[in-house]
């Protein structure tokens, strides 16, 4: 597997996530835009409302119904809700797309990584990347990202009009602009570094939870819950603190946000407000804007810092958008590796099996050498015991057989490349069980027909019979007998067994093992092992063990070292 690339740019990557969406996106700035001319209209009909009611006051001017304009703040009252709701509505298909295409992506990623995957962390924290990270994408996507653009062509838009009646007032919202951002990215740089981290320590809380609670049997055994609840809730007060520590940055920025945007505004109402008083240093007794331009002008001041002040509020959602993709980009830049054949237009099953390894070899990251060159061959019905020392590439070899790493030198199928064949049609020859078998919470009929979907009730029963468990199964609710999460409910070597009726049931032509006997006692490895050794006769298979209590049926073995696989006999 190839490294994650350092350089890995978290807006680039953001980019290329929203990029497929960017129409609903571009479709809310449109109806924002809208908005805001609106808001321009609605502003000029309430000046000029209000001037014509203080010519009434002061008897300057006749009385004269102003339906027209009472018209126009009506339709612009009522229009303005509905192109916001619109904007909104658009904003959350652009999130919600986006982030279900993500997690699609990252699911994808998982299974392309296969085995491979525990090297960006565990279960626990790769589950909750997948969940809670992506989510916090939602705020940059559905409010960040139309209001980035708006902080900038609202205010263009606000000043050209006020400049219209006052290039000064519009100067001076210019000039003081600039402030509101600045201060923004200053307080901003910080959140951004603090939320990076919370989603750093949330990853690794919520592997070190699920951790727990997989353990909580053997725990309650050693007596040891009170540490572990101990252990649980420093973390949790230690995550409290600092959660507590970026809201204070968030609050910090707003305010800071609000106390400039204020002080902008009330500058404009100063200059403004002399001037209507004639006392202006620079023009004494002059009213260089009239009454109904300096109220036009004081109605849009505000709106001219709103968009703002809103980017300054939303920016924690950039700021936790950045941590977010921050900690997903190992995941989602992982190198990974596919075979490249051609998919056929059905997937049938190979049957003899013929496997030639030449100078196989598989390197990690920097280069470094996970599996030293190896040849051999297994002929149709052969089976092979894999053993060494940790380390030097055992399930390196596995993870190359299966399809997820890519390899150095010649993996024959039949006379056919590896690399050549379909990934999923490849995968369809083999059946695979780990140290941990592939069970989720529901009854056992559901976990068997994850091997095999198609399966009747029969089959499956037959299937148990061969690994006996369905003697043990029969005595409770037979098949629908249902299993905690991790297979709870059965012990360590029953969940093996259970391993073995999927592989039977998906009667693969090659079997691969990855030290299956790993966390079984003595006695329940021997019987797993002699077990295998019956149920795989006539069968292609490849074992890696440490043991060899219970595999004197295998034909061949390789020991593998840190040079080369070497032949043991015997």
């Amino acid at each position: 597997m190839s490294g994650v690339t350092d350089s890995t740019d978290p807006q680039q990557l953001l980019g290329r996530c929203i990029a497929p969406h960017r129409w609903w996106l571009r479709g809310a700035l449109l109806l924002a835009l809208f908005s805001v001319v609106l808001l321009i209209i609605q502003s000029w009909l309430l000046a000029t409302l209000f001037h014509h009611w203080l010519q009434l006051w002061q008897g300057t001017e006749a009385a004269r119904y102003q339906s027209g304009v009472l018209f126009g703040l009506i339709i612009c009252l009522v229009l303005r809700p509905l192109l916001q709701a619109g904007r909104e509505w658009l904003s959350r298909q652009a999130s919600q797309r986006a982030r279900i295409a993500l997690r699609s992506q990252l699911l994808e990623q998982l299974e392309r990584l296969g085995p491979a995957r525990r090297h960006l962390g565990s279960d626990g924290a790769l589950g909750t990347q997948v969940l809670e990270q992506v989510d916090a994408l939602d705020g940059y996507i559905s409010r960040y990202r139309v209001q980035s653009l708006l902080a900038v062509m609202v205010p263009c838009l606000v000043a050209a009009v006020v400049a219209f009646y006052s290039p000064l007032s519009a100067g001076l919202m210019l000039a003081t602009a600039p402030l509101v951002p600045l201060f923004m990215v200053l307080v901003g740089r910080a959140a951004a570094s603090a939320s990076q981290q919370q989603f750093s320590a949330l990853a690794r809380m919520g592997g070190r939870f699920l951790d727990l609670v997989r353990g909580m049997a053997t725990l309650t055994r050693m007596g040891a819950t009170a540490q572990a609840e101990d252990s649980v809730a420093d973390a949790s007060e230690a995550y409290r603190t600092r959660t507590m520590r970026v809201l204070k940055l968030a609050f910090l920025s707003s305010a800071v946000l609000e106390f400039f945007a204020a002080l902008a505004i009330a500058l404009v109402a100063l200059y403004l407000g002399l001037g209507l008083l004639g006392l202006l240093p620079w023009a004494k007794g002059e009213v260089p804007v009239p009454y109904q331009g300096a109220l036009f002008i004081l109605l849009l001041a505000p709106e001219f810092y709103a968009p703002l002040r809103q980017l300054g509020a939303d920016y924690h959602a950039r700021a936790e958008a950045t941590g977010a993709m921050l900690s997903l980009s190992p995941l989602l830049e992982a190198g990974t590796w596919q075979p490249q054949g051609q998919q056929p237009s059905a997937k049938v099953r190979v049957e003899p099996l013929h496997l030639a390894c030449h100078e196989l070899a598989v390197c990690g990251e920097g280069g470094r050498l996970r599996l030293a060159p190896l040849s051999l061959m297994l002929a149709a019905g052969e089976r092979l015991l894999i053993q060494g020392e940790s380390g030097v590439g055992k399930s390196s070899f596995l993870e190359a057989l299966l399809g997820f790493s890519a390899y150095q030198g010649s993996v024959m199928v039949n006379g056919c490349e590896l690399s050549q064949w379909p990934g999923d049609v490849w995968r369809c020859q083999l059946g695979y069980l780990g140290q941990q078998p592939p069970v989720l919470g529901g009854s056992i009929a559901e976990n068997l027909r994850l091997a095999c979907p198609d399966k009747t009730d029969t089959e499956l029963i037959e299937a148990l019979e061969w690994v006996g468990l369905w003697p043990i199964l029969v005595r409770g609710d037979g098949l629908f007998t249902r299993l905690g999460e991790r297979g709870q409910g059965l012990s360590g070597g029953q969940l093996q067994r259970l391993g073995l009726a999927q592989l039977l049931l998906r009667d693969a032509a090659l079997w691969l093992f990855d030290e299956p006997t790993a966390h079984l006692d003595p006695d329940s490895a021997w019987q797993l092992n002699t077990l295998i050794g019956r149920l795989s006769r006539g069968r292609s298979v490849i074992i890696v063990s440490h043991e060899s209590v219970g595999l004197e049926w295998v034909e061949h073995r390789r020991v593998l070292t840190s040079g080369r696989g070497i032949p043991c006999c015997g």
